[in-house]
Parts: C-alpha cells; structure tokens; sequence
C-alpha cells in the first residue's frame, strides 16, 4: 500500500544534509512552508543553497533559516524588500552568496529541471549583467540567453490538502511556484493542512499529482 503520509516533521526532515541544494515554495509569505523551515533549523544542517523567489521577511521562515547560519547561497528573483533585513545584513558582511534571476527565468529554468530539459533559450537579461559570460543566440531575428535548468536535492512547498498517494490541491495564490519545484527536486516533501482519504480530492483540482511528491505532512499552522 502507497502511503506517504508521514506524522513526524524531524523524521522526513532529517534525510537532509549540509551542502544541499533546496527549492522553497512562496511568493513572500504566501505558500511559504514555514512550518518545514522551521524544523529544519531545528535540524541544524549548514552550507545550504536556497532557491526561491525572494530572500526572506521579517524574521519569519526564511528570514529566520537565514539568521540561524544555515544558508551558503540564495537564488532568487527578488531578494530585497522592505524587510529583508536578515538577508541584506548578511549579505553585506559577505555571510550569504547571491545569485540573481529574473523572475520568469526563474519559473522557465525550474520548469525546465522537472520536464527533464537540457537548457532554455530566454530573452530576458540579454544585453545586461546577467548575460554576461553566457552563451546567446539569435533566433527569427530576436536575441536569447542560454540558461540552465534549476533542480535541487529537495523542494520544501506548501498545499492545501493532500492524499496519502501524494496528490495536492493549492489555495489560490499559495500556489504560485509548489508545482513546478515538485517536479525539479529528487524529494519532495509536501506540509499540509489535512490529509484526505483516497477520493477525498476531485481530480479535476488535483494540480500536482503524487508522482512528483515522496512525503506528505499534516501540520498545524503556528498561530
């Protein structure tokens, strides 16, 4: 029987190692896994590299992974904002590495990871610092980027509910990049708010399928 549902957020946390690489889901807050960065500071791993579309608020989830010493490199779209201080204290005193990447090459290379893609032809960054050192490529008269897809040892993404067999549903915007990192990780590890019985999901909802998913966690939110 196909059970991934697990109870214990230490037990699917703790196969994570220093040194690896790990997409966050989130659009700021919304979508964050808060409660699976949360036990992994509790795991205390180093040296990791983070993927995700900004670089922490406040001093909550990400913020908070970044201000424990855990994170070697962040790859984001959009690292700072009103308060990012955590990562821009960091970042200047040479704490933390960063790599910048637009926002929708940022989608399209780890879409492009989880579909098994070799590289994307982009027009975005031609002409500026993040082409540099690139190759690129004119294509029906339009100047393209070569970048390369973004997987990682495991994605950490957060869904509404989910089934035994893996299966997700989103609510609206927490969404936003679950999907695509599911498919660009070796592991998945999904924290939800309830875990349904088989059927429990329409399927016509269901956006990512159990396939790209290896643990499911039900978690309470912190209030």
């Amino acid at each position: 029987m196909i059970d991934k549902s697990k109870s214990s957020l230490s037990e699917v946390l703790s196969q994570i190692k220093d040194g690896a690489t790990i997409l966050i889901g989130g659009f700021g807050t919304a979508g964050q896994p808060a409660e699976l960065i949360d036990g992994l500071i509790e795991l205390g791993v180093k040296g990791l590299t983070i993927v995700s579309n900004n670089a922490g608020n406040g001093d909550y989830g990400l913020a908070k992974l970044l201000k424990a010493g855990s994170v070697k490199k962040v790859i984001c779209s959009f690292p700072r904002q009103s308060d990012s201080y955590v990562f821009d204290e960091l970042y200047r005193a040479g704490k933390v590495e960063l790599e910048v990447v637009p926002q929708g090459n940022l989608a399209c290379r780890i879409q492009a990871a989880g579909m098994g893609l070799g590289a994307v032809f982009t027009p975005t960054g031609f002409g500026t610092l993040l082409a540099e050192g690139k190759e690129t490529r004119e294509i029906d008269g339009k100047d393209y980027v070569l970048e390369y897809p973004i997987k990682a040892d495991f994605a950490l993404i957060k869904a509404y509910k989910g089934d035994r067999w893996g299966n997700l549903v989103y609510r609206k915007s927490a969404r936003n990049f679950g999907p695509i990192m599911a498919m660009a990780a070796d592991v998945t590890i999904a924290q939800v708010s309830e875990v349904v019985e088989l059927g429990g999901l329409d399927p016509e909802h269901i956006i990512t399928p159990g396939i790209f998913v290896q643990h499911v966690v039900q978690v309470q939110p912190a209030q």
